[in-house]
């Protein structure tokens, strides 16, 4: 069961990135999601509310999703979650800061290497990993009932980038009509930057995916 699940989006850096607290209602276990710049407020977030992060799990290991990660294990001591795809780009993060002109803390060692349907289980509430790689090649997708928290997959009204290492416009393209384009249309959908938005609005509306599949249904 995936339970009654709460989703808190924090937002924060010079990449404006989106990072999630997300809980279970019924017993205040949660986990961190692809904490970044503004990891800080998520665990003073997590402290008002008496939660116990479970885990701190990573839709992708670009820069601007795990600048967060070392503060956060060292606030909760949770482990941390990562496609195995994605362990190189992981370990290159002190390369990305670099790239980038930015600042990062050393990155603790990943504690575990999810594959495609596993669950991500705290408290009553689990969430099911989608390997969607295209953006990133370890890139997965998080998904509960009525919800997913899609990383750079999919924005409101835009696409992930592909022009980073590892990055493959084709692949991305099979990842979202394979992977989101399938959930309901009233699925809201988490993305790693801006607003929140949903399958169906992005099926008729989004102009990357509109060209290449016109607005049809995947159910």
């Amino acid at each position: 069961m995936s339970g009654d699940i709460i989703v808190r989006s924090f937002s924060g850096g010079v990449f404006n990135q989106n990072g999630f607290l997300v809980s279970c209602a019924g017993t205040r276990a949660s986990i961190l999601v692809d904490p970044g710049a503004a990891v800080a407020r998520m665990l003073d977030a997590a402290e008002t509310s008496r939660l116990s992060v479970e885990a701190i799990v990573l839709t992708h290991a670009h820069i601007d999703h795990v600048e967060g990660v070392a503060a956060a294990r060292r606030a909760t001591a949770a482990p941390i979650w990562l496609h195995r795809e994605d362990r190189q780009l992981y370990e290159s993060v002190p390369l990305q800061a670099q790239w980038f002109g930015v600042q990062v803390e050393p990155l603790p060692e990943v504690d575990h290497f999810y594959d495609d349907g596993d669950l991500v289980e705290f408290g009553d509430c689990s969430l099911t990993v989608r390997f969607t790689p295209g953006h990133a090649p370890g890139h997965v997708i998080l998904v509960g009932d009525g919800l997913a928290l899609v990383g750079d997959c999919v924005f409101n009204g835009s696409i992930g980038r592909t022009d980073l290492p590892g990055g493959d416009l084709a692949t991305l393209m099979r990842s979202i009509r394979e992977k989101i384009l399938t959930l309901p249309d009233e699925t809201v959908l988490y993305p790693g930057h801006g607003p929140e938005t949903t399958v169906g609005h992005e099926r008729v509306s989004n102009p990357f995916l509109i060209p290449n599949y016109g607005g049809g249904s995947f159910a």
